[in-house]
């Protein structure tokens, strides 16, 4: 294993054009500026004196998590100048990643076929709210709105409370990581094929398969499931306990597991009483198990819990905040935190890309921090041969 430079990592040879916003876009970058790819995040050049107050916002954690290992430039897409730029970036690159709202691209003259018109092999990656097509494709979508409308809130939640948001923006980021993989086997069907094409998905396609057997369970079967709370829907018992001195995770369902629980607890009546003795009858009575299990676990410390059900392989955990997450022995040992330099903000930490390559051991910090507005306009266009002249003539007429 070796120590990777930005340089080294798979996808160095790689130049993505980024011209995304918000949070489902940049995330599908992210994976690929993570892994070495030259992505050059390009935005529209600020109205004057709107500079100070663009960089302000993208110096928060939110746009640096999002947009490390860019550089990033600007250009006026709505002048024929900039546009004329844009595709002499775009004839030369190898991906090109968007989430415009689907007229917006058509109406820029930025859209897949008049790209392919100049480069034939581009991988034109595309994310919306809705999909590219149908009755809904002109709406615009965020993650709130189709956590609602994926059915998501209808199954998050405590019954009878009404439909709940998921903590996270669940279907920014899911549709995010699609469209990354698609990138991917777009690429790997270039290197077959020699042929580029136009990849996307959306925030309501993502979120539909990340339903998964809750989905299924629809498509098979018709059944519509509910909200369930902090137990699981299907399992029992699994879900959250109470413990002497706080509540923790338990998983028991199977009946290994719940032998061991059973074992363990000194519950030899819960392992002996029918309407707990099989998987079915266990779901049968779920309430009453869960009471009984509780009844137990109430009685000894979160700790003793984790420690005691993890050795005779009955998954046990505590429920932490975001900052006892991430201070756990185990998060410390994978290192998920990463640091970055920035010109303004000095050091600070980002989390890492999760996946993890035998051949790679990653470098130990980011080469960027995310790029202020305009930062590196002048050295990418000085790249495909744009003298300082050219440069200050295209600034003087707000093309870039």
């Amino acid at each position: 294993m070796m120590v990777a430079a930005h340089h080294t990592l798979p996808l160095s040879k790689y130049t993505v054009l980024d011209l995304t916003i918000a949070r489902a876009g940049p995330t599908a970058v992210r994976l690929l500026a993570d892994w070495g790819a030259n992505v050059i995040r390009i935005e529209p050049p600020a109205a004057p004196g709107e500079s100070s107050e663009l960089n302000a916002g993208r110096h928060n954690p939110d746009s640096q998590n999002l947009h490390r290992n860019k550089r990033g430039i600007t250009l006026n897409l709505k002048s024929d100048k900039g546009r004329a730029l844009f595709m002499r970036l775009a004839s030369k690159a190898d991906i090109i990643v968007e989430n415009y709202r689907m007229e917006v691209k058509y109406r820029l003259g930025v859209d897949y076929e008049s790209v392919r018109k100049v480069n034939p092999a581009i991988i034109y990656a595309s994310i919306s709210g809705f999909g590219q097509t149908g009755p809904y494709s002109h709406r615009p979508g965020v993650d709130q709105i189709v956590q609602g409308t994926s059915g998501l809130m209808s199954i998050t939640g405590e019954p009878g409370r009404g439909p709940m948001r998921v903590g996270i923006a669940i279907s920014d980021t899911s549709a995010g990581m699609f469209l990354g993989q698609g990138i991917l086997l777009a690429l790997l069907h270039r290197e077959q094929t020699g042929e580029g094409q136009w990849v996307h998905t959306s925030l309501l396609e993502a979120m539909l398969c990340k339903l998964d057997f809750q989905g299924a369970r629809y498509t098979m079967n018709r059944e519509v499931p509910v909200q369930e709370g902090n137990n699981h829907p299907t399992n029992s018992p699994m879900g959250v306990f109470d413990a002497a001195d706080g509540k923790v995770n338990l998983a028991a369902s199977s009946p290994k597991m719940f032998r061991a629980f059973c074992e363990v607890m000194d519950a030899k009546h819960l392992a002996e009483d029918e309407r707990f003795k099989s998987f079915g009858s266990r779901i049968k009575y779920r309430h009453e198990l869960w009471e009984a299990v509780n009844q137990l676990t109430s009685q000894l410390p979160t700790q003793e819990l984790v420690e005691r059900l993890n050795r005779v392989g009955c998954p046990c955990g505590p429920i932490y905040t975001v900052g006892e997450a991430f201070e756990d022995e185990q998060v410390k040992h994978l290192k998920m935190e990463r640091p970055v330099t920035h010109a303004t903000l000095g050091e600070f930490n980002l989390i890492r890309s999760p996946i993890n390559l035998s051949a790679f051991d990653p470098p130990p910090r980011f080469e960027r921090a995310g790029p202020d507005l305009s930062q590196d306009t002048d050295e990418v266009l000085a790249e495909i041969g744009l003298t300082p002249d050219e440069i200050n003539e295209l600034k003087t007429e707000h093309a870039i």
